[in-house]
């Protein structure tokens, strides 16, 4: 794509000469209008002279040598030192009520039948050149008196009209150009020091940019660029405690996995062979939880945007999340129950994020439970909220240690955890902009509570 500097003037430029081209035809046409209409009334006026100098009453021998006097001052009607050029473009002619040609000038056009309609009109004379003429008849003497000029008397005046206007106006243009060129250039002077002073930054400086002053304009680009640099310093710095969340939470399983894997190559028995395979599953599982559960947190953490959203069920999907889980509930001999209120539940949210939520609020309260107990799953609608609560029989938590079991990697009471479970369900909720809070139940066990907005 060509410049911002490029496009303007283009742009500008060819406006302007379009312009000028639709200014241009419009003087044209309007001088060849009035130029038409002066020469017009000059030969209507001619013409009337004429007819008053004609008409004058003389006696025969008079009027004749006033003929012989018109026609010899008319003959040197030719470009001469104290003449003009147009003398021969320019002629007269005068017949009488016969048809004879009383007065004439050396340059007038011949007609082999002299015209009779009065007026203006256009003809041709016998060398194929176009004369504008008026003919004025004097009906008490009989005379027909007709005054013309050629065409190119007009044509002439109205070409040096606009070689005089035009060729001002294509240097204005020019001239015009060249300062509208340099106005944009300063115009655009703060742009192309922004982008001046982007190419000179290092490819890793992520610092936010500090141009002052800035153009109204250039105040939204500053301030996008510093939130894309923020976001990416915010994604960089998520990456890199993922990758220390993982170090340090894989260190210790991947090194029980060792010595589990190194007890089974040194089992003599095949019970030891067995206890050493059994505790080496169990390791694997617990790490394969721990790593989905590392990366579901990555998936899940603030990164400035939106979360997608869809119109659901919430109701329903609740009650498809909770068939997922019933088989293995019941393999650990666990009772699920869903109370759910007779009411609409329809809400625009992200379905997965739910899911993943309400997973992991059953998977807690399932490895508190005893055996045989109880998991309640209630869903209900208050005036603004959507809350969804997960009730164990579990034996609650410790008062003291309730904002620390939101901390990342804190697990109480449960060797096979993570530490990650409640950390999620709070991203979660803070995404979905609603609140997760835990309360221990009077009648034992505890109530996880999720609410999000309606």
């Amino acid at each position: 794509m060509t410049s911002i500097r490029r496009r303007t003037l283009t742009l500008i430029i060819g406006l302007l000469l379009a312009g000028l081209l639709l200014i241009s035809v419009l003087n044209l046409h309007d001088s060849n209008h009035e130029i038409a209409e002066v020469y017009d009334a000059q030969l209507a006026q001619n013409a009337r002279l004429l007819q008053g100098v004609m008409s004058m009453p003389l006696a025969s021998q008079d009027r004749t040598e006033l003929y012989r006097a018109f026609n010899k001052a008319l003959a040197d009607a030719v470009p001469k030192v104290d003449g003009h050029p147009y003398e021969s473009k320019i002629a007269f002619q005068v017949w009488n009520a016969q048809g004879e040609r009383l007065v004439f000038t050396h340059s007038a056009p011949s007609f082999s039948t002299p015209p009779t309609e009065p007026g203006y009109s256009n003809v041709n004379d016998v060398s194929g050149r176009k004369w504008r003429g008026f003919l004025l008849k004097d009906k008490d003497n009989g005379l027909r008196v007709w005054v013309g000029e050629r065409d190119d008397v007009r044509s002439d005046l109205v070409g040096r009209i606009v070689r005089h206007t035009l060729w001002p106006n294509v240097l204005g243009s020019l001239i015009l150009a060249g300062m509208v060129w340099l106005a944009i250039g300063w115009g655009l002077k703060p742009l192309a020091d922004m982008a001046a002073i982007l190419r000179a930054r290092h490819s890793g400086s992520l610092e936010p940019m500090l141009l002052t002053p800035l153009p109204t304009e250039l105040e939204p680009m500053q301030a996008a660029l510093n939130r894309m640099l923020a976001q990416i310093q915010d994604m960089i710095g998520r990456e890199r405690r993922f990758i220390a969340d993982a170090a340090h939470e894989m260190r210790t399983p991947l090194a029980v996995l060792r010595v589990h894997a190194q007890n089974l190559l040194e089992a003599g028995t095949e019970a030891e062979r067995r206890e050493s395979l059994a505790f080496l599953i169990t390791g694997v599982d617990r790490t394969s939880r721990l790593v989905n559960q590392l990366l579901t947190m990555a998936r899940l953490e603030p990164s400035g945007g939106r979360p997608p959203v869809q119109a659901i069920d919430l109701a329903a999907t609740v009650r498809e999340t909770l068939i997922q889980l019933t088989p293995w509930l019941l393999s650990k001999g666990l009772e699920l129950v869903f109370d759910v209120d007779d009411d609409a539940y329809n809400v625009s949210t992200d379905a997965s994020a739910i899911n993943i939520a309400l997973t992991n609020l059953v998977s807690n309260a399932a490895n508190f439970s005893p055996e045989n107990g109880v998991i309640t799953v209630g869903l209900h609608k208050n005036a603004q909220r959507f809350v969804l609560t997960v009730d164990d029989q579990g034996p609650g938590i410790d008062e003291t240690q309730r904002d620390r079991l939101f901390e990342r990697f804190y697990s109480r009471g449960n060797a096979q955890g993570a530490g990650l479970g409640l950390t999620i369900v709070q991203t979660i909720a803070q995404r979905l902009g609603g609140l997760v809070r835990l309360e221990n139940l009077t009648t034992g066990g505890l109530r996880a509570t999720l609410e999000i907005p309606a």
